[in-house]
């Protein structure tokens, strides 16, 4: 298996992982509401000088790639693009929601987290992490009220939502470094898991 550094950035409450053997060896939150440019290199070298790693010994670099925050999960994805290009490894970019996913325990999974505005993001995974269906938008009552009963809410914050579901960490670059040991790719493939569209494109008039 081999080393994997994962990025994560698509909230305010992104991480930064070291993944070896399919095992996270640290991970570090990085509480940033002004945004993540400014502080994400300086704690990753540091991070990375800890544990005595190289770039040149880095098989591959894994970000978040959405839902979340726009700029956020564009300064992952950018940073995953220019490390990979910069030293020769593969990338991979990894959805936010699967992540959440490896931390349930059922056949059925449904992980979901705030996307503001009234809404959530969530999806629906088998335990195997396939898709059991697509990762959307939506307003959390219908959606939860549309779901198999078998599966297992995952959320970062049950109480918002007034429901018995498994917690699960802000942090989820140690996730995301383990699910990209085995997807690592080009890294100009690389692209952003929006699914909500951006203000420009919900406000565009057609002139």
């Amino acid at each position: 298996m081999p080393r994997i550094v994962a990025i994560d950035t698509a909230s305010e409450f992104g991480s930064i992982a070291l993944v070896e053997d399919g095992e996270v060896l640290e991970e570090l939150i990085l509480h940033s509401p002004d945004g993540f440019g400014h502080v994400l290199f300086p704690h990753l070298d540091r991070l990375m000088r800890r544990h005595g790693w190289k770039h040149e010994n880095v098989a591959g670099y894994a970000a978040g790639s959405g839902p979340g925050s726009f700029t956020g999960v564009r300064v992952a994805i950018a940073a995953v693009k220019g490390l990979s290009e910069a030293t020769g490894a593969q990338a991979a970019a990894i959805s936010n929601l699967q992540a959440m996913s490896l931390y349930g325990t059922s056949a059925l999974r449904a992980p979901f987290f705030d996307a503001r505005r009234g809404e959530i993001y969530a999806a629906l995974y088998a335990s195997d992490q396939t898709p059991a269906g697509p990762e959307i938008v939506t307003k959390f009552q219908s959606w939860h009220e549309a779901l198999p009963q078998s599966a297992e809410l995952l959320t970062p914050d049950p109480a918002i939502f007034a429901v018995e579901a498994t917690q699960t960490p802000r942090a989820l670059a140690g996730a995301i470094g383990r699910l990209a040991a085995s997807r690592l790719t080009d890294p100009m493939s690389l692209d952003a898991n929006y699914v909500r569209r951006s203000d420009a494109e919900l406000n565009w008039v057609d002139k």
